[in-house]
């Protein structure tokens, strides 16, 4: 076997190991179960791939979509590694070229979607040939608690059992109970060796605000990183459309993605993210967990994610490369009671659903937080040292109040009307509002009537919808969304507990977008950009197979006057230095006109220019 740190130079092109990945890629090598969690960005695919070449036979990378496969099956290929993907996009002769690289042991690496499981000639292929390891990508889609549950992930486990090879499990995402089930689905009771390195991403500024205008909102968080690439994610597919459309207007390039397009669309739209710089995608969850592109440098949330794991996971897609990268999360009552709806009207066990409202609480933890968010997060994930100055709680700390006689008030409107209304005519009866409803339920008699004039009524709905946060009280789906108290208002009621509330009319502006380099070498930054997109239109693949941004920018801080300078650039391998070296290093040499940075067109005339 080759040495690991030979290979990571010769044909990734890095000099040393990020944190956590040199003992993973050991016992993976070693022939060890291994069941790695650690953050995306992290490089859990080369914990894999590089002991592939460790390793005699084939690897077996099962993976959940098929754009995420193409992706990684394209990077290794420019890498020089023998590696396919047998899939339904497939066109018959590239699946022919894997079934001969396959009979001529040319692969190393052979991916296949889950689903493919489900087929006997699979199995069957599998078996006839040398198979030396079985590596699982998002491992957490085994997991029928998870947000990405994938049913035919229940059928790797047999297939370990089938072909009697270690197996290497890999995910960002799973909590102490998604990993037991992680454990006993796919290793079938002998337990792997865990890594877990923690799911801080430090690079990930975090931001949740209160739904007040949700399109301007999310169109001025456009606008304050306009150029740059993004996703936006949205509850509903018309909300996706609209959107899009109003991004247009406002002179973004947008697009649309749900799972009602066609597959063809669907895959024009990613392949149109994957290549193009500064798109955006406004989309559906359907969207993401595939897409492996390194530089986008912002998500927002227009509607409240399902639960904690599927936010992490979302935002997760942002700055995969390591570089500052923005998040935003918008959030109301309304998304709370739908959140709460769809878990109610779920076909699913108690205990499932229990679990679920579990889930959700956690999230709404995180959106009412009165501290630090990463803290918030983290902890949830069993994390308790953390370190932050990277969420807006912590740029501008929250205005906390002590709510406890406003919550007290409020529990007390909701007992004495029966528990049969929502927010909206609670917040009347507290306000004093002689409505006709009010009149007609003759409320205006009850003690609470009028007893909360220190809100207007658009505070008292804030005040719920805080509570609701704090699962203080839940929308009931039978009585059409009125609010029940819970048992964890009790004690509050009981005057045992106090509550702090946040005030709701801090409103930050978005933060500026960061800048990757220095200003002075940013015309050289754009000029290898130039070159790079210029040799992916050639080759038709996206720009980051040729060399993602981190090493670009490399390039530009270490300014290489040689190709064995250029081998010393992190990211650049044997077989890319063969192939792009040169073309890179005259760029940067100058003998490769660069094109004019747009901060050098706004100076005032030629001398400035040349200053």
């Amino acid at each position: 076997m080759t040495g690991a740190a030979a290979l990571l130079h010769d044909v990734f092109g890095f000099d040393s190991f990020r944190t956590g990945q040199e003992e993973i890629v050991r016992a993976v090598a070693d022939g060890q179960n291994v069941l790695a969690i650690l953050p995306t960005g992290s490089g859990k695919s080369l914990c894999f791939q590089l002991p592939a070449l460790m390793r005699n036979g084939v690897t077996v990378v099962i993976s959940p979509l098929i754009a995420l496969m193409r992706d990684q099956v394209r990077a290794l290929q420019e890498a020089g590694v023998g590696a396919g993907a047998l899939t339904s996009g497939n066109t018959p002769e590239e699946t022919n070229a894997v079934y001969l690289a396959l009979e001529a042991e040319r692969l190393k690496l052979l991916y296949l979607a889950p689903e493919r499981l489900a087929v006997g000639a699979t199995v069957g292929l599998l078996r006839r040939i040398r198979i030396g390891l079985i590596a699982v990508d998002e491992a957490h889609c085994v997991s029928q608690w998870g947000h990405d549950f994938r049913p035919d992930y229940l059928r790797i486990g047999k297939l370990r059992d089938i072909l009697d090879v270690p197996l290497a499990a890999f995910t960002a995402t799973a909590d102490a109970e998604t990993r037991m089930e992680i454990k006993e689905k796919l290793f079938h009771g002998v337990a792997p060796k865990t890594f877990l390195h923690g799911f801080d991403r430090p690079n990930l500024h975090l931001r949740f605000a209160v739904k007040n205008a949700p399109p301007r909102q999310i169109l001025d968080f456009a606008d304050a990183h306009r150029g740059q690439s993004g996703i936006i994610y949205c509850g509903t597919r018309a909300k996706t459309e609209t959107l899009a459309r109003a991004l247009h207007k406002n002179g973004h390039v947008a697009l649309s993605y749900h799972g009602g397009m066609t597959s063809d669309a669907r895959r024009q739209a990613e392949t149109r993210f994957s290549r193009e710089a500064g798109l955006i995608v406004v989309a559906t969850v359907a969207f993401g967990m595939g897409i492996d592109k390194p530089d986008i440098r912002w998500v927002a949330h227009a509607d409240l994610p399902k639960s904690i794991e599927a936010y992490y996971q979302e935002i997760g897609r942002a700055g995969r490369d390591g570089a500052p990268a923005e998040t935003l999360t918008l959030f109301g009552a309304g998304d709370i009671r739908l959140r709460r709806a769809q878990i109610d009207e779920g076909l699913i066990p108690p205990d499932r659903r229990a679990a679920d409202h579990a889930r959700l609480n956690a999230l709404l933890g995180l959106a009412e937080a009165l501290d630090c968010r990463r803290v918030n997060l983290l902890g949830y994930f069993g994390e308790t040292e953390v370190r932050c100055g990277r969420c807006d709680l912590c740029d501008q700390p929250a205005n906390v109040v002590d709510g406890t006689t406003a919550v007290r008030k409020a529990l007390s409107a909701i007992l004495r009307t029966g528990e049969w209304f929502g927010a909206s005519h609670l917040s009347d009866i507290l306000t004093g509002r002689m409505t006709d409803r009010v009149r007609e339920r003759q409320h205006d008699l009850l003690p609470t009537f009028g007893v909360g004039t220190e809100f207007d009524k658009r505070g008292w709905q804030a005040v719920f919808r805080q509570m609701m946060g704090r699962d203080l009280v839940r929308p009931d789906p039978e009585r059409h969304g009125a609010l029940r108290i819970t048992d964890t208002a009790r004690p509050v009621l009981r005057g045992e507990t106090a509550i702090r509330l946040r005030h709701d009319t801090i409103k930050a502006s978005p933060p500026a977008a960061k800048a990757l380099v220095r200003n002075e070498d940013a015309p050289l930054l754009s000029a290898l950009k130039a070159k790079r997109r210029a040799l992916a239109e050639t080759a038709k693949v996206p720009a980051y197979v040729i060399f993602p941004d981190r090493t670009l920018i490399d390039m530009v801080k270490k300014r290489p006057h040689s190709l064995d300078d250029m081998a010393r650039v992190n990211g650049v391998g044997m077989k890319k230095l063969d192939r792009y070296g040169a073309a890179f290093l005259a760029v940067i040499q100058g003998d490769t006109p660069a094109t004019e940075h747009p901060a050098r067109c706004k100076l005032a005339g030629p001398s400035s220019g040349l200053l």
